[in-house]
């Protein structure tokens, strides 16, 4: 990622967002939940989407996964239109592009810090070698390969948050999504999952979109962008 001089971003947009509104239905009244928004997002950096509950960060995020659609306005990831796929293109566009870290974990218990990895290289139908390679190679970059075979209820829980990091990379995705994934986390155990980000950004040339009311992101993300109400607060609104 480069600057012209000005700080100002100059690699190929990785999202775009334009005039995008989402609205729901909720007990037979509409719900506005993003009202006319318009971001874009290059390739490499790492942007936090801050804002309290119900402000539309998480709904941003879903659409610009493809884990939800725009009532109107347009989505653009890496130069596809998510709107114009169909159900199981996005399917596989999410597996192959993106990489998503939720606050829950979302481990699965039965299984170990490496076969929680590995799982998702299987459902890609990698081969055992190529499985072998990205899974300690995954768990190697979060820190935790001496820790391969514990499952997450032996773990803290900044470790399991590490584990599901190295999940999210397993399939090489060009883009990462992270949902409030320090919400569970005490504030020291939270900065090191936020400097395990701006690290992996680096070294892997991913795009993160962190969606978060951590005041802890402001130090680590390239760009932070504020919501209240469906909408991106203007830098210069208090």
């Amino acid at each position: 990622m480069t600057t012209d001089g000005m700080g100002a971003y100059t690699a190929s947009p990785a999202w775009e967002a334009r005039d995008v509104c989402r609205i729901y239905s909720v007990d037979s009244r509409e719900v506005q939940a993003l009202r006319g928004i318009n971001l874009t997002v290059q390739a490499g950096e790492f942007v936090a989407l801050k804002g309290r509950s119900g402000s539309g960060k998480t709904t941003l995020l879903n659409c610009l996964g493809g884990l939800d659609k725009p009532t109107s306005g347009a989505v653009r990831c890496f130069g596809s239109n998510l709107q114009d796929m169909t159900e199981s293109e996005l399917t596989c566009w999410r597996r192959d592009q993106v990489g998503y870290i939720f606050q829950s974990f979302a481990l699965l218990p039965t299984l170990s810090a490496y076969e929680n990895v590995e799982l998702m290289l299987r459902l890609a139908q990698a081969k055992a070698k190529d499985r072998r390679e990205r899974t300690s190679y995954c768990l190697d970059l979060v820190g935790l390969a001496k820790w391969s075979d514990h499952r997450p209820y032996e773990m803290s829980g900044g470790q399991q948050q590490r584990v599901a990091i190295a999940r999210a990379l397993a399939n090489s995705p060009r883009l990462l999504l992270a949902d409030e994934a320090t919400g569970e986390l005490d504030s020291q155990t939270a900065r090191e999952i936020m400097a395990f980000f701006r690290r992996i950004v680096d070294q892997e040339h991913l795009t993160l979109v962190l969606a978060t009311h951590d005041a802890l992101v402001d130090s680590f993300a390239d760009r932070v962008i504020r919501l209240a109400d469906g909408q991106i607060i203007p830098e210069t609104q208090p």
